[in-house]
């Protein structure tokens, strides 16, 4: 009689439900456990970190979700999700100036993070090789330093404790997973584990958009200036489904936005332009501020360990965890499933498959790792423990040249095309280093410049229509 293999996935998140996805592909049953009582709809859960905050899905990560669940793209933007052209449909003060608006090269999808995951946790519930388990507490692994053979859980509010077996377990439990702790107790050293923590807090509130501006407007951010040796102050205007602009403001150790409806206004016009604190002055406030401090980026190196359990695998927030302004944390995700899908095709359910997974997870998550990081550690009174000399020794000399193309790139548009192909997680990491974009980055200086926000007039009359409160 054949063996029937099983696979358990931590946590039905963005990176859980994406991984269970993968392994629906090369097992015949896939069980998703998670500790939150799953919504039906597009509603907020405590699991999901900044759920009430901005959450943009990059080009990359998409595109990947895309080959994972197809469809996905369709279903979020008939939701009322926003597709928004990178640069044409983005109007941005970056640390640089204001970045000029180029026909698009990359896109992001605009949408509350609720909805995000729903609709991610549906299409992969469709297939029928998936269970999805909620109200779980997991207690623990089953196995030893060896192989990892399943989990130990029981419902959170009645029952009894019970055993999962499984061929593989996949830990996507996100910033607050458990595993380092459970390796220790397997017998494996302790993992190294970096921070680089700005101390950054967050502040949200959501507005009924202008009339003419529900339907179609540009995102709007207004960025700190990193190099300034002040607390980074930081603005988005997202437009999200039904309508709505989300509106989060960002600030470093020392510059923390208020948590106060009057303190929200107030700090608007604090950034290094009023343009967001304009725009919502016609917009109706339909939420308080929501407020959180969550957002050190945090990352576990379980690829450097010298051995490792078969049978187990880690993805998601719960290997690296990035501070949520930079929007790398759902496309890391994906691309982090798709390198798991990849892994299994090419090795299947043997001993070693899930070593190679968690080294080439480690490879995936390194590039927003480092375009994180390399800003982050910039400000005052930064929290950072690593070894990494991208951050240490070579720290300056890789700002200098960050500084370069992020000038480059608001005049330029092959120098914009490029950093927008890194940014998004898009392909190869080295895109910058191609001829032609070495050759644009020498004439920088020669660039004119937007001197104001790049709102186009049709723009700005949509965001002056007086809202209609019956509508």
């Amino acid at each position: 009689m054949s063996h029937t293999t099983r696979a358990v996935v931590l946590g039905a998140g963005m990176a859980g439900m994406l991984a269970a996805t993968a392994l629906a592909r090369h097992v015949d049953a896939v069980t998703v456990l998670d500790r939150d009582r799953l919504p039906d709809g597009a509603d907020p859960r405590r699991g999901v970190p900044q759920a009430r905050h901005t959450h943009v899905l990059w080009s990359g990560g998409a595109r990947v979700i895309e080959t994972l669940l197809p469809g996905t793209t369709d279903r979020l933007l008939d939701a009322g999700a926003h597709r928004v052209g990178l640069p044409e449909d983005l109007v941005s003060l970056t640390a640089y100036g204001w970045q000029q608006r180029f026909p698009e090269t990359q896109f992001m999808i605009a949408a509350s993070r609720s909805l995000l995951d729903w609709t991610v946790r549906d299409q992969a519930s469709r297939d029928p090789k998936v269970t999805v388990l909620g109200d779980m507490d997991i207690l623990g692994l089953r196995g030893d330093a060896r192989a990892v053979t399943g989990v130990t859980c029981k419902p959170r509010r009645e029952g009894t404790l019970s055993v999962i077996e499984a061929d593989v377990v996949v830990d996507a439990t996100g910033r607050g997973s458990p595993m380092k702790r459970w390796l220790t107790g397997l017998g494996l050293p302790p993992v190294q584990e970096d921070v680089i923590d700005s101390g950054m807090a967050y502040a949200t509130r959501i507005f009924r958009a202008p009339e003419g501006a529900r339907k179609k407007f540009p995102l709007v951010s207004v960025y700190a200036d990193h190099r300034a040796g002040v607390p980074g102050r930081n603005g988005i205007l997202l437009p999200i489904e039904d309508g709505r602009w989300m509106v989060t403001l960002s600030g470093t150790r020392g510059g923390e936005p208020p948590t106060t409806e009057e303190g929200f206004a107030d700090y608007l016009r604090t950034l290094r332009h009023p343009l967001i604190a304009d725009l919502i002055d016609r917009a109706e406030p339909l939420t308080g501020v929501q407020a959180s401090r969550s957002t050190a980026n945090r990352r576990l190196f379980y690829d450097r360990l010298v051995e490792w359990p078969d049978g187990l695998v880690v993805l998601g927030d719960a290997v690296a965890a990035f501070n949520p302004v930079y929007g790398h944390g759902m496309s890391a995700a994906a691309l982090s499933a798709a390198t798991l899908d990849a892994t299994l095709r090419g090795s299947g359910l043997r001993p070693g498959t899930a070593r190679a997974a968690q080294r080439a997870i480690g490879a995936v998550v390194d590039t927003p790792w480092s375009l994180g990081t390399s800003q982050d550690i910039c400000y005052p009174d930064v929290f950072a423990r690593t070894d990494d000399p991208r951050l240490t020794r070579h720290a300056d000399d890789r700002r200098r040249q960050a500084d370069v193309i992020g000038a480059a790139a608001l005049g330029d548009p092959l120098v914009c095309a490029a950093a927008l192909q890194v940014n998004t997680l898009s392909g190869a990491a080295d895109a910058l280093q191609d001829p032609e974009v070495q050759q644009a980055l020498s004439r920088a200086g020669e660039l004119g410049l937007p001197d104001g926000p790049t709102l186009t007039d049709e723009e700005r009359d949509a965001a002056r229509t007086v809202v209609n409160a019956a509508s």
